[in-house]
Protein backbone atom coordinates (compact mmCIF):
# COMPACT_ATOMS: atom_id res chain seq x y z
CA UNK A 1 0.00 0.00 0.00
CA UNK A 2 1.40 3.48 -1.11
CA UNK A 3 1.42 6.45 1.72
CA UNK A 4 -1.40 7.89 -0.73
CA UNK A 5 -3.35 4.85 -0.23
CA UNK A 6 -3.26 5.21 3.57
CA UNK A 7 -3.49 8.44 4.08
CA UNK A 8 -6.76 8.32 1.75
CA UNK A 9 -8.00 5.61 4.40
CA UNK A 10 -7.29 8.14 7.55
CA UNK A 11 -9.07 10.83 5.62
CA UNK A 12 -12.12 8.75 4.81
CA UNK A 13 -12.79 7.53 8.60
CA UNK A 14 -11.97 11.31 9.24
CA UNK A 15 -14.97 12.05 6.50
CA UNK A 16 -17.18 9.56 7.97
CA UNK A 17 -16.42 10.92 12.01
CA UNK A 18 -17.26 14.31 11.06
CA UNK A 19 -20.61 13.26 8.68
CA UNK A 20 -21.57 11.43 11.75
CA UNK A 21 -21.36 14.82 13.70
CA UNK A 22 -23.42 16.70 11.69
CA UNK A 23 -26.05 14.05 11.88
CA UNK A 24 -25.96 14.45 15.48
CA UNK A 25 -26.00 18.09 15.10
CA UNK A 26 -29.27 17.77 12.91
CA UNK A 27 -31.01 15.42 15.50
CA UNK A 28 -30.60 17.81 18.80
CA UNK A 29 -33.85 19.26 19.65
CA UNK A 30 -36.31 19.29 22.92
CA UNK A 31 -34.90 16.05 24.07
CA UNK A 32 -31.53 18.05 24.67
CA UNK A 33 -33.38 20.88 25.98
CA UNK A 34 -35.04 18.84 28.47
CA UNK A 35 -31.46 17.13 29.08
CA UNK A 36 -30.22 20.06 29.84
CA UNK A 37 -32.55 21.10 31.96
CA UNK A 38 -32.58 18.93 34.20
CA UNK A 39 -28.98 19.12 34.64
CA UNK A 40 -28.79 22.64 35.69
CA UNK A 41 -31.99 22.17 38.21
CA UNK A 42 -30.04 19.00 39.89
CA UNK A 43 -29.54 19.14 43.37
CA UNK A 44 -26.73 16.36 43.77
CA UNK A 45 -24.35 14.97 41.01
CA UNK A 46 -24.46 14.00 37.75
CA UNK A 47 -23.82 10.28 37.93
CA UNK A 48 -22.56 8.82 34.40
CA UNK A 49 -22.47 5.09 33.81
CA UNK A 50 -21.53 3.26 31.15
CA UNK A 51 -19.51 -0.09 29.98
CA UNK A 52 -17.09 -0.81 27.29
CA UNK A 53 -16.22 2.38 24.90
CA UNK A 54 -19.19 4.04 26.16
CA UNK A 55 -18.03 3.57 29.81
CA UNK A 56 -14.49 5.32 28.60
CA UNK A 57 -16.27 8.41 27.18
CA UNK A 58 -18.71 8.50 29.74
CA UNK A 59 -15.54 8.69 32.27
CA UNK A 60 -14.20 11.75 30.04
CA UNK A 61 -18.03 13.15 30.34
CA UNK A 62 -18.17 12.89 33.80
CA UNK A 63 -14.89 14.47 34.56
CA UNK A 64 -16.01 17.21 31.49
CA UNK A 65 -18.90 18.17 34.01
CA UNK A 66 -16.87 17.90 37.00
CA UNK A 67 -14.40 20.65 35.83
CA UNK A 68 -16.43 22.54 34.51
CA UNK A 69 -19.03 23.55 37.84
CA UNK A 70 -21.43 20.15 37.68
CA UNK A 71 -20.49 17.68 40.46
CA UNK A 72 -20.20 14.34 38.75
CA UNK A 73 -19.43 10.74 39.12
CA UNK A 74 -18.91 8.09 36.90
CA UNK A 75 -20.34 4.74 37.84
CA UNK A 76 -19.07 1.31 36.28
CA UNK A 77 -22.33 -0.54 36.03
CA UNK A 78 -21.02 -3.87 36.96
CA UNK A 79 -19.69 -1.63 40.77
CA UNK A 80 -22.96 -0.52 40.78
CA UNK A 81 -24.63 -4.12 41.01
CA UNK A 82 -22.25 -4.87 44.10
CA UNK A 83 -22.52 -1.79 46.19
CA UNK A 84 -21.79 0.95 44.44
CA UNK A 85 -25.33 1.93 43.45
CA UNK A 86 -25.03 3.84 47.09
CA UNK A 87 -22.83 6.92 45.74
CA UNK A 88 -26.33 7.05 43.82
CA UNK A 89 -28.36 10.00 45.79
CA UNK A 90 -31.41 12.07 46.14
CA UNK A 91 -31.19 15.17 43.81
CA UNK A 92 -28.81 12.71 41.64
CA UNK A 93 -29.45 12.94 37.70
CA UNK A 94 -28.25 9.60 35.58
CA UNK A 95 -26.84 9.55 32.27
CA UNK A 96 -26.81 6.29 30.84
CA UNK A 97 -24.27 5.63 27.77
CA UNK A 98 -25.09 2.30 25.21
CA UNK A 99 -24.95 2.35 21.89
CA UNK A 100 -27.31 -0.52 21.38
CA UNK A 101 -29.29 0.45 24.26
CA UNK A 102 -29.16 -3.62 25.16
CA UNK A 103 -25.41 -3.20 27.19
CA UNK A 104 -26.59 -5.62 29.44
CA UNK A 105 -24.79 -4.53 32.41
CA UNK A 106 -26.21 -1.00 32.29
CA UNK A 107 -29.77 -2.80 31.73
CA UNK A 108 -29.43 -4.67 34.58
CA UNK A 109 -28.84 -1.07 36.85
CA UNK A 110 -32.18 0.34 35.23
CA UNK A 111 -34.77 -0.95 37.49
CA UNK A 112 -32.70 -0.05 40.69
CA UNK A 113 -32.52 3.81 39.14
CA UNK A 114 -36.23 3.73 38.47
CA UNK A 115 -36.52 2.74 42.00
CA UNK A 116 -34.48 5.24 43.39
CA UNK A 117 -36.34 8.07 40.99
CA UNK A 118 -33.23 9.40 39.97
CA UNK A 119 -33.93 11.02 36.68
CA UNK A 120 -33.01 9.23 33.76
CA UNK A 121 -31.15 10.56 30.51
CA UNK A 122 -30.32 7.87 28.07
CA UNK A 123 -27.76 8.12 25.35
CA UNK A 124 -28.06 5.39 22.24
CA UNK A 125 -28.33 5.08 19.16
CA UNK A 126 -31.71 3.33 18.92
CA UNK A 127 -35.13 4.44 19.11
CA UNK A 128 -36.81 1.72 20.55
CA UNK A 129 -33.80 0.23 23.05
CA UNK A 130 -34.53 -0.86 26.64
CA UNK A 131 -32.35 2.05 27.68
CA UNK A 132 -34.32 4.62 25.61
CA UNK A 133 -37.88 3.17 26.95
CA UNK A 134 -36.51 3.41 30.91
CA UNK A 135 -35.30 6.91 30.23
CA UNK A 136 -36.88 10.31 30.76
CA UNK A 137 -34.82 11.72 28.17
CA UNK A 138 -33.38 10.09 25.51
CA UNK A 139 -30.46 11.80 23.63
CA UNK A 140 -30.60 9.81 20.22
CA UNK A 141 -26.90 9.67 18.36
CA UNK A 142 -28.62 9.61 14.64
CA UNK A 143 -25.61 7.45 13.83
CA UNK A 144 -26.47 5.34 10.39
CA UNK A 145 -22.96 3.90 10.28
CA UNK A 146 -19.21 3.35 11.71
CA UNK A 147 -16.48 4.67 10.65
CA UNK A 148 -15.03 0.99 11.01
CA UNK A 149 -14.96 -0.94 7.17
CA UNK A 150 -16.21 -4.06 8.74
CA UNK A 151 -18.72 -1.95 11.21
CA UNK A 152 -17.99 -3.57 14.06
CA UNK A 153 -15.74 -1.27 15.90
CA UNK A 154 -17.17 1.82 17.84
CA UNK A 155 -15.91 4.47 15.96
CA UNK A 156 -18.27 7.63 14.69
CA UNK A 157 -20.98 6.22 17.03
CA UNK A 158 -17.89 7.01 20.80
CA UNK A 159 -17.51 10.35 18.63
CA UNK A 160 -20.71 11.52 18.57
CA UNK A 161 -20.62 10.36 22.19
CA UNK A 162 -18.03 12.42 23.15
CA UNK A 163 -19.18 15.34 21.06
CA UNK A 164 -22.84 15.51 22.74
CA UNK A 165 -21.70 14.93 26.23
CA UNK A 166 -18.95 18.14 25.63
CA UNK A 167 -22.14 19.87 24.10
CA UNK A 168 -24.42 19.37 27.33
CA UNK A 169 -21.43 19.74 29.23
CA UNK A 170 -20.55 23.55 27.79
CA UNK A 171 -23.97 24.76 27.64
CA UNK A 172 -24.85 24.06 31.03
CA UNK A 173 -21.37 25.95 31.90
CA UNK A 174 -22.69 29.23 29.82
CA UNK A 175 -26.17 28.85 31.22
CA UNK A 176 -24.62 28.93 34.63
CA UNK A 177 -22.23 31.71 33.91
CA UNK A 178 -19.28 29.73 35.09
CA UNK A 179 -15.91 31.76 34.54
CA UNK A 180 -12.35 31.46 33.77
CA UNK A 181 -11.91 32.00 37.72
CA UNK A 182 -14.42 29.53 38.75
CA UNK A 183 -11.94 27.13 36.03
CA UNK A 184 -8.56 28.18 37.67
CA UNK A 185 -10.01 27.35 41.56
CA UNK A 186 -10.67 23.17 39.94
CA UNK A 187 -7.58 23.19 37.98
CA UNK A 188 -4.08 24.13 39.93
CA UNK A 189 -1.87 21.51 38.92
CA UNK A 190 0.54 21.44 35.49
CA UNK A 191 0.73 24.05 32.95
CA UNK A 192 -2.98 24.55 32.46
CA UNK A 193 -3.09 25.25 36.25
CA UNK A 194 -0.23 27.75 35.96
CA UNK A 195 -2.07 30.12 33.00
CA UNK A 196 -5.13 30.39 35.41
CA UNK A 197 -3.25 31.71 38.38
CA UNK A 198 -4.61 34.54 39.98
CA UNK A 199 -2.39 37.95 40.88
CA UNK A 200 -2.83 37.51 44.78
CA UNK A 201 -0.91 34.29 43.85
CA UNK A 202 2.53 36.34 42.50
CA UNK A 203 2.20 39.75 43.96
CA UNK A 204 4.03 41.81 46.58
CA UNK A 205 2.25 42.78 49.51
CA UNK A 206 2.95 44.67 53.29
CA UNK A 207 7.15 46.16 53.70
CA UNK A 208 7.75 44.65 49.56
CA UNK A 209 4.86 47.20 48.32
CA UNK A 210 7.19 50.50 47.51
CA UNK A 211 4.51 53.37 48.44
CA UNK A 212 4.88 57.10 48.83
CA UNK A 213 2.51 60.15 49.40
CA UNK A 214 2.27 62.79 46.87
CA UNK A 215 4.05 65.55 48.54
CA UNK A 216 7.24 62.82 49.45
CA UNK A 217 10.50 64.62 48.36
CA UNK A 218 12.10 62.98 45.03
CA UNK A 219 15.02 61.91 47.33
CA UNK A 220 12.66 59.73 49.17
CA UNK A 221 11.01 58.21 46.54
CA UNK A 222 14.66 57.20 44.78
CA UNK A 223 15.40 55.64 47.90
CA UNK A 224 11.80 53.65 48.13
CA UNK A 225 12.23 51.90 44.33
CA UNK A 226 15.83 51.27 45.26
CA UNK A 227 15.53 49.64 48.62
CA UNK A 228 12.22 47.82 47.14
CA UNK A 229 13.56 46.42 43.95
CA UNK A 230 10.59 46.79 41.25
CA UNK A 231 11.87 50.24 39.48
CA UNK A 232 8.91 51.62 40.66
CA UNK A 233 6.57 53.08 43.17
CA UNK A 234 2.96 53.87 43.96
CA UNK A 235 2.25 57.13 44.97
CA UNK A 236 -1.04 57.53 47.02
CA UNK A 237 -2.91 60.61 48.39
CA UNK A 238 -3.88 61.70 51.83
CA UNK A 239 -6.11 58.87 52.65
CA UNK A 240 -4.31 56.19 50.86
CA UNK A 241 -5.74 56.16 47.32
CA UNK A 242 -3.81 55.52 44.53
CA UNK A 243 -3.27 58.68 42.57
CA UNK A 244 -0.35 57.98 40.32
CA UNK A 245 2.60 55.55 39.78
CA UNK A 246 6.80 56.42 39.27
CA UNK A 247 8.98 54.53 37.27
CA UNK A 248 12.55 54.29 36.00
CA UNK A 249 11.78 55.19 32.81
CA UNK A 250 9.19 58.47 34.55
CA UNK A 251 12.50 59.19 36.56
CA UNK A 252 14.75 59.71 33.34
CA UNK A 253 11.98 61.31 31.10
CA UNK A 254 11.50 64.07 34.17
CA UNK A 255 15.35 64.36 34.31
CA UNK A 256 15.86 64.66 30.51
CA UNK A 257 13.24 67.29 30.25
CA UNK A 258 15.13 69.11 32.47
CA UNK A 259 13.38 68.71 35.70
CA UNK A 260 15.67 69.07 38.91
CA UNK A 261 15.07 65.77 41.25
CA UNK A 262 16.20 67.54 44.25
CA UNK A 263 13.90 70.29 44.34
CA UNK A 264 10.59 67.94 42.98
CA UNK A 265 8.08 65.95 45.20
CA UNK A 266 6.54 62.85 43.64
CA UNK A 267 3.33 64.60 42.50
CA UNK A 268 6.08 66.51 40.00
CA UNK A 269 7.08 63.75 38.77
CA UNK A 270 4.67 60.77 38.80
CA UNK A 271 2.46 59.41 35.53
CA UNK A 272 -1.13 59.75 37.42
CA UNK A 273 -4.45 57.47 36.99
CA UNK A 274 -2.24 54.39 36.02
CA UNK A 275 -2.58 50.86 35.10
CA UNK A 276 -3.98 48.64 38.02
CA UNK A 277 -5.02 45.26 38.37
CA UNK A 278 -6.82 43.25 41.35
CA UNK A 279 -6.06 40.44 43.39
CA UNK A 280 -8.46 38.42 42.25
CA UNK A 281 -7.63 38.91 38.13
CA UNK A 282 -5.86 35.89 36.75
CA UNK A 283 -2.10 36.72 36.06
CA UNK A 284 -2.24 36.12 32.54
CA UNK A 285 -4.75 38.91 32.05
CA UNK A 286 -2.27 41.15 33.97
CA UNK A 287 0.76 40.18 31.61
CA UNK A 288 -2.04 41.10 28.32
CA UNK A 289 -1.88 44.29 29.99
CA UNK A 290 1.47 45.02 30.52
CA UNK A 291 2.02 43.58 26.92
CA UNK A 292 -0.38 46.15 25.38
CA UNK A 293 0.44 49.09 27.15
CA UNK A 294 4.08 47.97 27.38
CA UNK A 295 4.82 48.48 30.69
CA UNK A 296 6.45 45.91 33.20
CA UNK A 297 4.54 46.56 36.54
CA UNK A 298 1.17 46.63 37.77
CA UNK A 299 -0.21 47.98 40.85
CA UNK A 300 -3.13 46.16 42.78
CA UNK A 301 -5.54 48.16 44.39
CA UNK A 302 -8.55 47.37 46.15
CA UNK A 303 -12.38 48.27 46.38
CA UNK A 304 -11.58 51.68 47.45
CA UNK A 305 -8.56 52.35 44.96
CA UNK A 306 -5.52 51.77 47.57
CA UNK A 307 -2.68 49.81 46.81
CA UNK A 308 -2.49 46.52 48.00
CA UNK A 309 0.39 44.75 46.28
CA UNK A 310 2.60 44.89 43.17
CA UNK A 311 3.24 42.73 40.39
CA UNK A 312 6.39 42.53 38.33
CA UNK A 313 6.81 41.17 34.79
CA UNK A 314 9.24 38.88 36.00
CA UNK A 315 6.91 37.53 38.61
CA UNK A 316 4.33 36.29 35.73
CA UNK A 317 7.27 34.96 34.06
CA UNK A 318 8.56 32.97 36.63
CA UNK A 319 5.89 31.29 37.09
CA UNK A 320 6.08 30.01 33.43
CA UNK A 321 2.73 31.66 32.68
CA UNK A 322 2.65 33.12 28.79
CA UNK A 323 0.27 34.68 26.06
Amino acid sequence: MNPEDILSRARRVIEEEVRGIERLKESLGEDFLRAVELILNCEGKVIVTGIGKSGHVGRKIASTFASTGTPAHFLHPSEALHGDLGVIDRGDVVIAISNSGESAEVVQVLPYIRMLGNPLIAITNRKNSTLAKYSDVHLFLNIDREACPLQLAPTTSSTATLVLGDALAMTVLELKGFTEKDFALRHPGGSLGRRLRLVRDLYHTGEELPVVREDTPMGEVVLEMSSKGFGATAVVDDSGKLVGIITDGDLRRFVKGGGDLNRSVARDVMTPNPKTTKAEEMALEALRRMEEHKITVLIAVDEENKPEGIIHLHDILRAEINL
